[in-house]
């Protein structure tokens, strides 16, 4: 058995360089993005596949408290057979075995956990190709993209957040010697002891297009400050969560500890293990990523936790002019066609005056700009191959939906076409769907169409378009926002509207830096400040809310006292 204390010193010069550059917001890494066999090693991505290919069609092997039969629900976007099956706990023995657990957790203290986690996020990297595979065939990414944000930049963003939760835990001082002053007589001393005391249980609520970037944050923040962790994943991406879970449980026993600290919560579609879970009186902490109206109904109705959601929005693109004309629309085309914009951040609404831009290519009028941006599209398109690398497959029927009604709207700038994947033939794959509408269709903007659906907005001026923008996201929220201008005054403009609407804010992104993308350790993933998110993956926000400090204090004796 190796101790948590033991572990804690085995990465502690990670844990350290991970607080050190959640400081200083530059760029850092601890796990390589490339699956390349000189990174990763010559059997690394062979021995994933198999891994991956052996859970198929199987019970995966796990350990559930309160066990009631078992659950198969994934379809792979590309058509593969998966048929794997999960046991199906109880909820209530979920519970009552997580509360049980937490005593010897707390015990350990924030290093002992930190060093656990530690040793986890390094497992889970280690078979970062199974969990690709797994990734890409719950989500629809394709593998390079499976491989990245499911791997190493999720990994990342665990590490980040077991950096916030150390830090935060330790400010305050384990142990202090307190001595007042007193008038012609000896100090009055006091021996002070303080504690970080997880809230309670924690509730993870995964979803199903980024299963393991959007869950591992809430799963080791709450792990490092003292909490257990119920994981319940979607119900069409469980597997990479099933992998996660394993490992924690793996670690966990090699540690001495509980496994039932980390618990696995699977449901058919419509069971509500979710509802029942985050209402229940000893769930104190409730991550969620996914719609808006599950959200909030959390919001609302798990009153007795914190809270922490992640939700979708209208993430907009202001367009006033630019001086790289090429590279905006270049940049612009793959934010939306990446992962067929299946993602929380891909920009839905682009404002541009209907009376053109000005651009280092001449004017462009708000109909050229439309042509342009589609035949950009069609360039990063054109070749099938490379087309379905970047797209991926369409995740479920409710992308698909959208997709097929956005088709209908009466002025499409860019229609959505199929496109063929010879490796997967069975995989729907689309590309992405621009529609031309007026500022005054603002019931068809301000409605989300989460998928590969864009509107091209006409706007009276730059000035409206910044009124929109700062009014559609504070009343229905955005993960990001963009805006492409060669006028210093427009850029302090936006910068004050983004302020005011509560988002983060990109300016003119021509180059290989894409508005959808965050890097773990340096740019915030949400905000808080509009109702799309809760919180920011990760500040001292995400953290703090999940544990009390307690203190517990004793009188030290006199010297005459201890003499006697």
């Amino acid at each position: 058995m190796t101790t948590p204390t033991e572990l804690y010193e085995t990465h502690r010069e990670l844990l350290e360089r991970a607080v050190q550059a959640a400081h200083e917001r530059d760029y850092w890494s601890a796990f390589p993005e490339s699956p390349s066999k000189s990174v990763y090693g010559e059997d690394s991505a062979p021995a994933g596949e198999r891994a991956f290919t052996a859970l198929l069609g199987k019970q995966f092997p796990i350990e559930v408290p309160g066990a009631v039969g078992t659950v198969s629900t994934e379809r792979s976007p590309f058509g593969i057979e998966l048929g794997v099956s999960y046991p199906k706990a109880d909820p209530l023995a979920l519970v009552a075995a997580a509360r049980a657990a937490t005593p010897a957790w707390r015990a350990v203290g924030p290093e002992g956990r930190a060093g656990v986690a530690a040793e986890i996020i390094k497992r889970i990297n280690a078979r970062s190709f199974e969990l690709a595979h797994a990734v890409q065939h719950t989500t629809g990414q394709a593998f390079v993209m499976a491989f990245q944000a499911g791997g190493p930049h999720a990994q990342d963003r665990a590490l980040e957040a077991v950096a916030y939760a150390l830090a935060a835990s330790t400010r305050m001082p384990a142990g202090a010697a307190w001595a007042k002053p007193q008038r012609g007589t000896d100090p009055l001393r006091l021996t002070k002891t303080t504690t970080v005391v997880g809230r309670g249980v924690a509730l993870v609520i995964g979803c199903t297009t980024f299963p393991t970037w959007n869950s591992y944050p809430g799963l080791f923040a709450s792990l490092v400050t003292g909490n257990p962790v119920i994981v319940k994943p979607h119900p069409g991406a469980v597997l990479p969560l099933a992998i996660s879970v394993q490992i924690c449980r793996e670690v966990l026993t090699e540690a001495g500890q509980n496994p039932d600290l980390v618990t696995l919560a699977v449901e058919q579609p419509g069971d509500g293990i979710a509802a029942t879970l985050a209402t229940h009186p000893d769930v104190r902490i409730v991550d969620f990523t996914g719609s808006s109206e599950f959200g909030n109904w959390l919001e609302a109705n798990a009153r007795q936790a914190v809270v922490y959601t992640e939700k979708s929005g209208l993430n907009t693109v202001v367009v006033d002019s630019t001086d790289d004309y090429k590279g905006l629309l270049r940049n612009l085309s793959f934010s939306l066609s990446l992962y067929s914009g299946q993602m929380c951040t891909t920009p839905q609404n682009l404002l541009v005056p209907r009376d053109g831009i000005e651009t280092d290519a001449g004017h462009k009028s708000f109909d050229e700009f439309g042509s342009d941006l589609a035949a950009a599209l069609d360039k990063l398109l054109g070749d099938p191959k490379r087309a379905a690398g970047t797209l991926g497959a369409i995740v479920n029927e409710g992308v698909r939906g959208r997709l097929a009604e956005a088709g209908e709207l009466p002025s499409v700038v860019h229609p959505s076409a199929e496109v063929a994947e010879e490796q997967f033939p069975n995989a729907t794959i689309r590309t992405p769907m621009v529609a031309r509408l007026d500022a005054a269709d603002e019931k068809t903007y301000t409605r989300e169409w989460f998928g590969p659906v864009s509107f091209l907005i006409a706007t009276d001026s730059t000035p409206h378009s910044l009124e929109i923008f700062v009014e559609t996201v504070r009343a229905h929220g955005a993960l990001t926002a963009s805006v492409y201008s060669s006028s210093p005054d427009v850029l302090a403009a936006a910068r004050e509207a983004a302020l005011d609407a509560g988002v983060h804010l990109s300016e003119n992104l021509t180059g290989g830096v894409f508005v959808n993308q965050t890097a773990a350790f340096s740019d915030l993933h949400g905000t808080g400040a509009n109702p799309a998110a809760t919180a920011s993956l990760t500040d001292d926000y995400f953290v703090t809310g999940r544990f009390f400090a307690l203190q517990s204090r004793h009188h030290v004796p006199a010297p005459e006292e201890t003499n006697a």
